[in-house]
């Protein structure tokens, strides 16, 4: 009992914190402006299935694609064996499932040992690729300390999960030699040298061990760019729909051209005036944008198809989502001790520079490549806005077009009285 009050209490506890990290991402992404994305369900579900669920995106990189699937699969389906150590650390049994699976409960161990070492070879080839591998993508000035780190925090953590399953299977395949389990089977051997009371206290330890580090792993990943493992689905589900090159009028603009221009018309019902024009700051984005913050896995496949930055521009794709995301999880917390009108005095713009914002060329290749359907073009054409529309801060290359279109109706300097001068030419 005393074993089965401490799986529970630790179990509550590691979900319990879980919990709490969960709550504040949800809190922080709700803190974008409002946006509707519910309509054509039916169509939104395929792009999750396809895109999240099948990985449509990642076979453009076959190689990448290959070892990302075995560990996607390791994640879903060796996660099945967790139930089993729910259901003994709750009811205290040892192996619950084999009792009315069988023979067949030594068919399927041995199926989660084998994708296991399949697991632990490909996180094996993604540390080494990321470490010692020639792969631009892994480098950039956003990808110092941190970054780096996290990304091979998260590769030893399943390397180590996946060893102590096989340790602890080997351990008791000594023990009990109950049933044929092909990769620890190779280790009972070693294991044969320990006496009885030896091997259950090591079967014990290894549990243990694997169960609290898989509570570690579900209360690391919230603050991890890992995240993605559970965001890809609601992101992808939440996808634009429209076509990637269309960019939607500013309803706020729109609304109030309209009434302008028909002194008449009444304001749309619960209207009230802008009180700005673009995201000076995380809140003015939408909750989308800020989702798809969170989201990012830091990849860098944006930035490598990315036209400005392969030219030498200091525009990075990758770096706008992580800015992004690194400024809502400061402005977030001090919200809420302060409460929601509280402004530290930043904006997203002190990260983003307008050198970066103004390099997108909106072509689009960054959104065309991400796995789970990120857009950091939204946000760079939010920004763009405010600095056009709050700032006046829009480059000299475009002051002259701007104001042709002001006096000319277009952006050449020619006056509309002339347009139809070529008919005569």
């Amino acid at each position: 009992m005393i074993s089965q009050i401490a799986f529970i209490l630790i179990t509550g506890l590691g979900i319990a914190l879980c919990a709490k990290r969960i709550a504040s991402i949800k809190r922080n992404i709700l803190l974008g402006k409002d946006e509707n994305r519910s309509d054509q369900a039916g169509l939104r579900l395929r792009t999750m299935l396809t895109v999240a669920m099948g990985q449509s995106k990642m076979g453009r990189r076959p190689l990448a694609a290959f070892f990302h699937v075995i560990v996607y699969a390791g994640f879903i389906l060796i996660n099945i064996e967790v139930l089993e150590i729910i259901v003994d650390g709750i009811l205290g049994t040892h192996r619950a499932f084999a009792s009315f699976l069988g023979n067949f409960y030594g068919v399927v161990i041995g199926f989660f040992e084998v994708l296991s070492m399949l697991v632990i070879l490909a996180c094996v080839v993604f540390l080494v690729r990321r470490n010692f591998g020639q792969v631009n993508r892994f480098k950039g000035t956003e990808m110092k300390g941190w970054p780096v780190l996290d990304a091979n925090y998260i590769l030893l953590i399943e390397i180590v999960l996946m060893k102590a399953l096989i340790v602890m299977n080997a351990a008791d395949a000594a023990l009990q030699a109950q049933f044929h389990m092909p990769i620890s089977s190779l280790y009972v051997g070693f294991f044969n040298q320990f006496s009885a009371s030896q091997l259950h206290l090591i079967v014990e330890i290894a549990w243990w061990f694997h169960w609290i580090g898989i509570l570690f792993f579900i209360n690391y990943i919230p603050y991890s760019k890992h995240l993605h493992i559970f965001l890809a689905f609601p992101n992808t589900y939440y996808s634009n729909l429209n076509a990637k090159g269309y960019i939607p009028n500013m309803a706020s603009v729109t609304t109030e051209v309209q009434l302008m221009l028909d002194p008449n018309a009444a304001p749309p019902e619960n209207y009230q005036a802008p009180e700005g024009f673009g995201a000076k700051d995380v809140t003015d984005l939408t909750w989308k944008n800020l989702m798809d913050s969170y989201s990012c896995t830091e990849c860098g496949r944006c930035t490598s198809v990315c036209p400005a930055n392969q030219t030498g521009k200091l525009l990075s794709p990758r770096k706008v989502m992580m800015d992004t995301r690194d400024r809502i999880e400061t402005l977030g917390p001090l919200k809420d001790q302060h409460g929601k009108d509280y402004t530290d005095g930043k904006t997203l713009h002190d990260s983003i520079s307008a050198e970066e914002l103004w390099a997108c060329t909106t072509c689009n290749a960054c959104v065309d490549i991400c796995p789970v359907n990120i857009s950091p073009v939204d946000i760079i054409m939010q920004m763009r806005q405010y600095l056009v529309m709050e700032q006046s801060a829009s480059p000299s290359e475009l002051n002259g077009m701007l104001s042709n279109l002001e006096n000319n109706g277009a952006p050449w300097q020619f006056p509309q009285s002339d347009r139809g001068n070529w008919t005569q030419a």
